[in-house]
């Protein structure tokens, strides 16, 4: 029986890539299926020249078993907030979402339509799942994080929920923790995410997470080998959710760049070519990271003290309570320490825009100092190179806590900072933090660093015939066809 899968997944490129990811395997590992992913276009002002020209490569890849179909921004958007809400720009695409299914379902086609077997919807776009009911298909979600964090949502809201218990009534406290059925140990409050700890945003956060229960099951960019904690909760009988399958980690290794960093690229791995084996840190912050002068001086202090060879990913940070992609800094000379550009010449270098993946891969690279996003996690484990935490936004620190601390499988910087726009004050790291967490990213036969490596293996491992993603993945299709039989 010939079955179809529409995807939605939510704007931006973190959320977008591994999703594509996902279709890609599904389609791969059963020749009855086919998949529509229906892309909502970013938010004005979030766009990036790399969201741009990847989705550009999705439209002209479409094939027979894996469609693109990118939908046009609303001539005006449902809310009038000044500030813009992800969840009304989403929910506003939903009569789009609708006509796109019934043109895919229209039984006038050419050929006789698959038949439509559900919806997969991202964590953020659960509002959809009004549409998969109006079509009455079950729906499943992808959950881009990890499961430590699904498993924190979930506890958060039952504590809210059936405990009365409101976690941001703690978000001045420094010393508190919280005992989480996913974690071994308990959570520092400092280590929420900011978004956790607002008032104004709870309740818009849980009228997500409570609809995680409609769903069937609920997919994973994790595995299990990785989260043996999380896992035990879920498949225990306290969990409220539905099946969880790990399928991670997915990744979109071949990431594309804006068409002027082909040259770029080749130069920035020419040069880590030249590099000894292991003696290059990288740091990289993310699609959203950026930073202001002060933090980039420190940085800076801190590289030149350290003495290790370093390729930096440098980007500007939006000025305060603005959202958005970082920018370029114009005149680096302007912002660093006097002469550290030529003092470091033979040692460093300082990019703009990089690419990640391909960077990770290079045997120079020996430590990779980032913001701890899920996607840059799971590619530093893949290629087995130990990260320092320095988180800065959306579930970051909690990622942060759950490498260093539950795991073993990072350094600290400082798992409590917090550079997002939610933030009261700019927080600054300072040189000396920095200093200390390259030199303890850089040790050669640390703990971590073998522990990492051992990672990395059960990594490739679970993708594999027979590892624990590879199963999950042929349990997830077995249960999508036995819930439209």
């Amino acid at each position: 029986m010939k079955m179809e899968l529409v995807f939605i997944p939510s704007p931006g490129d973190g959320h977008l890539r591994p999703l594509v990811e996902v279709a890609k395997l599904l389609v791969d590992r059963d020749d009855h299926l086919s998949i529509t992913i229906i892309i909502i276009p970013q938010m004005h002002g979030f766009s990036s020249g790399n969201s741009s020209s990847f989705i550009a490569s999705l439209t002209s890849a479409s094939e027979d078993r894996l469609r693109y179909n990118v939908l046009s921004v609303p001539d005006k958007p449902d809310s009038d907030d000044s500030k813009p809400n992800l969840f009304n720009y989403i929910d506003s695409f939903k009569p789009q979402v609708k006509a796109t299914v019934e043109k895919l379902t229209d039984p006038a086609q050419p050929e006789s339509p698959p038949r439509l077997a559900g919806f997969v919807v991202d964590m953020f776009c659960m509002m959809m799942i009004d549409v998969a009911n109006e079509f009455g298909v079950p729906s499943y979600m992808f959950y881009t994080s990890n499961a430590t964090f699904l498993g924190l949502q979930v506890h958060i809201q039952y504590l809210y929920d059936v405990k009365n218990y409101d976690v941001s009534d703690l978000k001045d406290s420094d010393t508190t923790e919280l005992e989480v059925p996913c974690l071994t140990r308990p959570l520092p409050v400092k280590c929420f995410p900011s978004v956790l700890l607002a008032k104004e945003w709870l309740p818009v956060i849980f009228s997500q997470t409570r609809r995680f229960g409609e769903t069937k099951g609920i997919l994973v960019n994790t595995f299990a080998e990785l989260e043996p904690q999380a896992m035990k909760f879920f498949s225990g009988v306290d969990s409220p959710l539905p099946t969880v399958y790990t399928v991670g980690p997915v990744m979109n290794l071949k990431i594309n760049g804006p068409k002027s960093s082909d040259d770029k690229q080749s130069e920035i791995l020419r040069w880590l070519d030249e590099q000894p084996r292991t003696s290059v840190v990288f740091l990289c912050f993310g699609s959203m990271g950026g930073f202001r002068e002060d933090q980039a001086k420190e940085i800076a202090i801190a590289l030149e003290r350290s003495g290790h060879r370093f390729l930096w990913s440098l980007r500007r940070a939006q000025p305060k309570g603005t959202m958005g992609p970082p920018g370029e800094f114009t005149n680096l000379e302007e912002i660093l320490p006097e002469g550290f550009l030529e003092r470091t010449a033979e040692i460093g270098k300082i990019i703009g825009w990089a690419p990640q993946s391909a960077i990770l891969a290079n045997p120079a690279i020996g430590g990779f100092v980032s913001h701890c996003g899920w996607n840059s996690t799971l590619e530093s484990l893949w290629f087995g190179v130990p990260i320092a935490t320095w988180p800065l936004y959306a579930e970051q620190q909690v990622n942060a806590f759950e490498m260093v601390d539950e795991l073993g499988l990072a350094v600290e910087i400082r798992n409590s900072f917090r550079g997002d726009f939610m933030a009261a004050d700019s927080e600054l790291m300072t040189a000396e933090e920095i200093e200390r967490g390259i030199r303890s990213l850089m040790e050669q036969d640390s703990d971590v660093r073998s522990r990492v490596k051992e990672m990395s293996e059960k990594s490739h491992v679970a993708l594999m015939d027979g590892g624990s993603s590879h199963v999950a993945l042929l349990k997830f299709i077995q249960d999508v066809t036995k819930n439209i039989s």
